[in-house]
């Protein structure tokens, strides 16, 4: 059975590696600075962001396996397991990583805004691969952070500082993980050409029978993506979300069939709708009208 470290707080990492204690609820590691690493397979109940610069080979993410190239960056949420089991061997490794403690963010404008963080959830094929100038950024704000978090006298403005640099790092992760979806997938048509082939795909196969109306999680994995990295790359191609983009499909698929004369109650049916009161309703609040006028 595989060892974990169980991540409890920041510095549960921070020791196990030979890191510096900083801070209760933050930890800015080098790695390259560290004279005794080691491997860990880890389930966090903080947060995490990793920057490789060199490449690291058969990581563990949940019950899968991956690598992670140089200058990559990926992101760890409370309750995933991630890492590669420690086989007692003292490494070298190169980079950076930034832990923070959910507590860190009570109460503050940024708690709320983490939700929009989607990114800690993505897969491991999702990972973010860095420019220079995009690493060059974001190492320079880890320094920043760490800077503050070495000053021998602490004081009620520390926190705010350090939070302040988070948000920025965020932001920018953000903006790097949009600009990657841009360059990696270009012009939108490609992606919806694929997802409405594979929502035909599923009608045509009666899938709609067994496992009702088709949703974002489903169309994500037939695509191969998680269903967070899936719904920000079609806000960032299309400028809407998969969700609004599957209502569309269906109520365009719901007129052609009541064009065809089929009655409210076979095109609820043929959609994947439980009940017809269901599919009127969706129906109503998205041409303001009941398919009953059609």
């Amino acid at each position: 059975m595989e060892k974990i470290l169980k991540v409890h707080n920041v510095n549960d990492y921070a020791r196990y590696i030979g890191a510096p204690v900083l801070h209760p609820l933050v930890s800015v590691i080098h790695y390259d600075e560290l004279q005794h690493c080691r491997h860990s397979l880890n389930s966090y109940d903080v947060y995490g962001i990793f920057i490789a610069d060199e490449g690291l080979e058969a990581l563990s993410y949940g019950q899968l396996r991956y690598d992670m190239p140089s200058h990559t960056l990926m992101c760890v949420a409370p309750g995933q397991i991630g890492g590669k089991t420690d086989t007692g061997e003292e490494i070298q490794a190169k980079g950076w990583a930034l832990l923070f403690a959910p507590e860190l963010l009570h109460g503050r404008e940024l708690g709320r805004r983490m939700a929009g963080y989607t990114y800690f959830t993505y897969n491991v094929s999702e990972t973010l691969a860095l420019t220079d100038a995009w690493h060059a950024t974001l190492v320079r704000l880890l320094e920043e952070m760490r800077l503050e978090l070495q000053q021998p006298a602490a004081d009620g403005h520390t926190t705010n500082i350090v939070c302040a640099r988070l948000a920025l790092v965020l932001e920018y992760i953000a903006r790097y993980y949009a600009a990657q979806m841009q360059t990696t997938f270009g012009q939108p048509q490609g992606l919806l050409q694929r997802l409405e082939r594979l929502l035909g795909d599923y009608y045509s196969r009666g899938l709609q029978r067994e496992q009702g109306l088709p949703t974002v999680r489903y169309c994500a994995r037939e695509l191969c993506l998680s269903p967070n990295y899936f719904g920000d790359l079609m806000k960032t191609l299309t400028g809407e979300s998969a969700t609004l983009f599957l209502r569309r499909f269906l109520m365009a698929r719901a007129d052609e069939l009541l064009a065809g004369g089929s009655t409210v109650g076979e095109v609820s049916d043929a959609l994947g709708y439980n009940y017809p009161q269901h599919f009127s309703r969706v129906y109503k609040q998205h041409f303001g009208f009941p398919p009953s006028r059609k």
